[in-house]
C-alpha cells in the first residue's frame, strides 16, 4: 500500500489500478528526469560562484568541464532519490492520469 505524509494512500493505490504499466513507468521516468532538472538549477547556482584555481584553472574549459560534472552529478543525485520532488510529481501524474482516463490497463483513450 503506498503511503502520503505516513499514512496509507487509498486514492494513489486506486489510481495506480486505472493507469497502464507502461504509462506508470513514463510518469516514473519524467518525475525524475524533473527532479534531475531541479537539482542541476540548483547546483549550477550553487557553482555559479566558485572562480579561481581548480583542477583545470581558469580556462574557458573550466566552465564547460564544470556544467557537464555539475549534470552528471545532478542525475546521480536524482536516481539515488534525491530531494523527494520525483515522489511527489510521480503521485500528481499518475492521479491526474487517472482522473482523464487516458491509460486504463493497457489501452489508450
Amino acid at each position: 500500500m503506498p503511503s502520503y505524509h505516513n499514512r496509507p494512500d487509498f486514492d494513489f493505490a486506486a489510481a495506480l489500478n486505472k493507469v497502464a504499466p507502461q504509462m506508470q513507468a513514463k510518469a516514473q521516468t519524467q518525475a525524475q528526469n524533473f527532479e534531475g532538472m531541479f537539482i542541476n538549477s540548483m547546483f549550477s547556482e550553487m557553482a555559479n560562484g566558485v572562480k579561481g584555481e581548480g583542477p583545470f584553472g581558469s580556462t574557458v574549459g573550466t566552465g564547460i568541464w564544470r556544467s557537464m560534472q555539475i549534470e552528471q552529478y545532478s542525475k546521480s543525485f536524482a536516481k539515488a532519490g534525491g530531494v523527494g520532488i520525483a515522489k511527489q510529481v510521480y503521485r500528481t501524474l499518475i492521479m491526474q492520469q487517472a482522473k482523464v482516463g487516458g491509460q486504463i490497463q493497457g489501452k489508450q483513450a
